[in-house]
């Protein structure tokens, strides 16, 4: 891989298993302070335009985030860029972060992946589920096992 690695999370804290991005980075942290590959982690309560330039000189990216339409314990799968027309440039798909990548640089963006850990409660107040964090610890294993080896070819084995 040339460039660097790029983790992007995204959730509330506050909102019970949408606190999943986050946490998985906390650990991610951890994880790679031990690691030759010290990848950049950065996290947001959503994605949005301006996440297309946290891309710029990167050689592969992840995205991770909470869902409930991921079955348990989570799923990983490549991005391809896709144009999403809204009426706001707030909250839009890691697809569409690689869309407006392709847009204002002119290039295609970096292989990327997301990782959607399977929630189940996100209600304002509540606290990790625990599914969820039996989910957030297999993420967090599979993590470590892309950090060994970042390329593209060898997360698509990975892909669900």
């Amino acid at each position: 891989m040339s460039g660097r690695l790029v983790i992007l999370a995204c959730g509330n804290p506050s909102r019970g298993d949408d606190a999943l991005g986050p946490l998985l980075l906390e650990r991610v942290a951890a994880l790679s302070s031990a690691s030759p590959l010290a990848p950049e982690l950065i996290t947001d309560f959503q994605l949005q335009v301006e996440h297309a330039a946290d891309l710029d000189g990167a050689g592969l990216a992840l995205f991770v985030d909470a869902s409930v339409a991921a079955a348990p314990p989570f799923g990983l799968s490549r991005l391809q860029p896709v144009e999403e027309v809204g009426y706001t440039t707030h909250a839009l798909s890691p697809a569409s972060v690689l869309a407006v990548f392709r847009q204002v640089y002119g290039r295609d963006a970096p292989p990327s992946f997301q990782l959607a850990v399977r929630g189940e409660r996100f209600e304002l107040g509540e606290a990790l589920s625990p599914a969820a964090a039996a989910n957030l610890e297999q993420a967090v294993e599979l993590v470590g096992r892309l950090l060994a080896n970042p390329s593209p070819s060898s997360w698509d084995a990975y892909c669900k």
